[in-house]
């Protein structure tokens, strides 16, 4: 299993998923409300995160009072990874590093990997052979399946609403019952 420089290693048992997510990730976002309900967090920590340099928005950051931060699909799958591993005890530190791993590969692959943690470092694995290995090597002990992350978070945004980054119509998830937002669309 290769390294990198961060202590996380490099490489996930999961197929690309051609979901509705993939097709759509250039051109919705969603606001932080919306991505806090699909990573289970609080606004709170979405704003701490946010200033912080955690998990940044890539599609909208916020410019000063009044204006809202935008956050991609893929923002929201880290925001939720970022979740998991707080609430098993990993190192804030350890998660900034892993954060700022998957940033500089471009989080490409994301929902093919599987990250494993020993509580001090996280490591990348492509393949369930690494995980294996690693598990043999007696070092992880807690592991995300970041495709089933990904779908649960894909899952969670098909409910709630998304905005047009073009336009900023407002899309409605799965639920053609809310009023307010057909009402919002009407009005642009």
């Amino acid at each position: 299993m290769s390294s990198s420089v961060d202590g996380t290693a490099a490489g996930g048992p999961y197929p690309l998923h051609g979901g509705a997510a993939e097709q759509e990730a250039d051109t919705v976002g969603y606001r932080g409300p919306t991505a806090c309900a699909a990573a289970g967090i609080t606004y709170r920590q979405l704003d701490y995160w946010a200033r912080t340099g955690l998990v940044e928005p890539s599609v909208r950051p916020a410019y000063g009072s009044g204006t809202q931060r935008l956050y991609s699909f893929r923002d929201v799958v880290v925001l939720k990874i970022v979740k998991r591993f707080l609430d098993t005890g990993v190192a804030l530190q350890s998660i900034r590093t892993t954060v700022q791993h998957l940033r500089e590969r471009g989080f490409v692959g994301l929902e093919r990997m599987t990250l494993m943690s020993d509580g001090a470092t996280v490591y990348e694995c492509t393949s369930p052979d690494e995980v294996v290995s690693l598990l043999q090597g007696g070092q992880g002990i807690f592991g995300i399946a970041v495709g089933v992350v990904w779908q649960d978070v894909e899952s969670a945004l098909s409910q709630l609403h998304g905005e047009r980054i073009d336009t900023g119509e407002t899309l409605v998830g799965q639920n053609p019952a809310d009023e307010l937002a057909r009402r919002r669309n009407r009005a642009v």
